[in-house]
């Protein structure tokens, strides 16, 4: 079934854009996973990395796999440009507790698929399983120590008014936790209009924005309103 997003925000295809020196972007979450994440770092992903993915439906693992391949061939590059005009690159602290919640996840996903156990659950994953445990802790801390090296940190702030005002936001634009929190805290700084590398096609419901991104529904429904710029 085909869903039409409510597209808000300006969306940018980054396969024509061009970074420009005096640009700001806040790299999201999917996108630095890509980046750092020792599990995208495979040239070939095999259905075995994506075991996570499939669960009982290997099609889905393959095809998830493909995915990433084609977003890493197109974001990364993006960023590299960026980076060579001189345009700041920028994370938030945070997006950690995203990271990590993946991370955590994905390995947790990988191990009991590989190993059978179907009635293993996170908590027992995490308190038991003491070398995995070192394991996704030594990844997360490599994939963190990446970003600080690649992007410079917007030191943003959660608290009762920012909360309050997200709770509000929640109501009118599609939106997880974690991006509520990023999004109304940069709101809230001050910070002039946010320009976002994503492939979350979530973030173009949000007016006000710029997304940079090469997601193919996003581009799609932005083109048809109006809403699709080229700088």
């Amino acid at each position: 079934m085909t869903i039409a997003l409510n597209v808000q925000a300006d969306v940018i295809d980054i396969a024509s854009d061009s970074p420009q020196p005096d640009d700001i972007f806040l790299v999201d979450t999917n996108v630095w996973l890509w980046q750092t994440y020792s599990r995208f770092s495979v040239p070939n992903l095999t259905r075995s990395d994506f075991a996570r993915f499939a669960d009982v439906n290997p099609r889905k693992a393959e095809s998830e796999a493909r995915r990433v391949q084609r977003n890493l061939s197109k974001y990364l590059p993006y960023i590299k440009k960026a980076l060579k005009a001189g345009a700041t690159i920028a994370y938030s602290g945070l997006m950690l507790s995203e990271l990590a919640h993946v991370i955590e996840t994905t390995e947790f996903k990988i191990y009991k698929n590989r190993n059978n156990l179907s009635a293993l659950i996170l908590k027992d994953y995490r308190n038991t399983l003491l070398e995995e445990r070192a394991n996704v802790v030594a990844e997360v801390q490599s994939v963190w120590s990446q970003v600080e090296m690649i992007g410079v940190s917007a030191d943003l702030l959660v608290n009762d008014k920012v909360t309050k005002a997200a709770l509000v936001r929640f109501e009118t634009q599609a939106l997880d936790g974690y991006d509520l929190f990023i999004i109304e805290a940069i709101s809230q700084a001050g910070a002039g209009q946010i320009r976002i590398i994503t492939d979350d096609k979530d973030y173009v419901t949000v007016n006000n924005i710029q997304v940079f991104t090469a997601n193919g529904a996003s581009i799609s429904e932005a083109r048809r309103l109006g809403k699709l710029l080229t700088r």
